[in-house]
């Protein structure tokens, strides 16, 4: 399988078109081709010389995920189910403007990516793990997830006689299928790509990662240059309610994620964002505010309450609007700043992994109807 060249950095396209005896100024050309103009097809780079086109195209591929299903409306949160060269299924999930989830005035329109084909880690309230991890994402697939969306966005306008926004997706939150953390290289990589003026463009500020709470790795990020916001996937504030639902802090308790966190604070000097899904039964009882608000002031972190979205198969239940309005009350009344997401796409799948579960189980489903036909 060919390399994707979404997953070289300009550093590396230097050093590649150097070998070839290629000028610098075609690197810029090809950048603009793959980043703005967003094509899929070589041929299309038409200020290009023929021969580097066809060196380009036997060495390098482009991409370019296969959109199976989309589930929303167009002014709405939007569902992507993309297949990658592999078959293998991933999502993305477009966000509209939602006020100061991460520290902005405004999201605007925030992508969700995601960074692994399912899931190692076995939350027991999430669909992504629901059937094993099967592999990372390469940088170019994460990539890639972005400038798909941006291509639909495009194809949009245009059917809409409208003029496309030079750049769709405004924020990053990289909290889709899989635990970004546990493919670290191959994330960092695709963010610097993301991030570049060169690429995607978007500021490192705008670009949150999320963790179910791997503690080594959090202090690496910390080390980074790039000042990339952090949130943590934390669902229970006490060792006790975390491994219940979460198998991760066996081997990264709390007290090596506070530690993890604070070190990351440290470093970087940013606001830390806890995000904390509401389970009726679970974690949603007012004796857990205590403990949620200490941790809290104490990292100086920012708590964002999510009713929980029902998985089919799974036995968790949401809480009633009214136990999820007291919580909050009771987390801002504790002098913590907390917000209570009537989270988008509840209607649409949206939690990770929910689509790609139920399309996999559609696909067997037909593949064994037409296996006892043909018998």
């Amino acid at each position: 399988m060919l390399l994707d060249i979404k997953s070289l950095t300009e550093s590396d396209l230097k050093k590649e078109f150097a070998l070839q005896g290629e000028p610098a100024y075609r690197i810029a050309q090809v950048m603009d081709w793959v980043y703005v103009r967003r094509v899929t097809d070589w041929d299309a780079m038409t200020n290009l010389p023929r021969e580097l086109r066809a060196r380009l195209k036997e060495k390098f591929s482009l991409g370019g995920l296969e959109l199976v299903r989309k589930q929303g409306a167009r002014d709405t949160t939007q569902k992507f189910l993309w297949r990658l060269a592999d078959h293998a299924l991933i999502e993305s999930v477009l966000i509209p403007a939602n006020p100061a989830l991460y520290g902005e005035p405004s999201d605007r329109h925030t992508l969700c990516v995601s960074t692994q084909v399912g899931c190692a880690y076995g939350c027991k309230f999430c669909a992504s793990g629901l059937d094993g991890w099967k592999r990372n994402l390469e940088p170019g697939e994460i990539v890639d997830q972005v400038l798909a969306v941006e291509r639909w966005g495009a194809e949009l306008a245009k059917g809409e006689k409208a003029a496309p926004a030079a750049r769709l997706v405004s924020n990053l939150v990289i909290m889709g299928m899989g635990e970004p953390l546990a493919n670290y290289d191959n994330l960092l990589k695709a963010l610097t790509i993301l991030n570049a003026p060169w690429g995607g463009g978007i500021g490192a500020r705008k670009i949150t990662i999320s963790t179910s709470g791997l503690a080594p790795q959090i202090r690496k990020l910390a080390d980074e240059p790039l000042q990339f916001r952090l949130a943590i996937s934390l669902h229970g504030a006490t060792d006790k309610v975390r491994e219940q639902i979460m198998p991760v802090n066996r081997k990264y308790p709390l007290r090596e994620l506070t530690a993890a966190c604070e070190y990351y604070q440290e470093k970087k000097g940013r606001l830390i964002t806890f995000e904390y899904i509401l389970i009726a039964g679970v974690n949603d009882s007012l004796d857990q505010v205590k403990p949620l608000a200490a941790l809290a002031r104490r990292l100086n972190a920012k708590v964002n309450l999510i009713p929980y979205n029902r998985v089919e198969g799974l036995p968790w239940e949401r809480p009633t609007e009214a136990v999820q309005e007291a919580f909050c009350a009771a987390l801002e009344k504790a002098q913590v700043t907390a917000t209570l997401r009537r989270e988008k796409g509840h209607d649409i799948d949206a939690a990770c992994g929910q689509l790609r579960l139920r399309t996999e189980r559609e696909l067997k489903g037909e593949r064994l109807v037409t296996r006892v036909a043909s018998r």
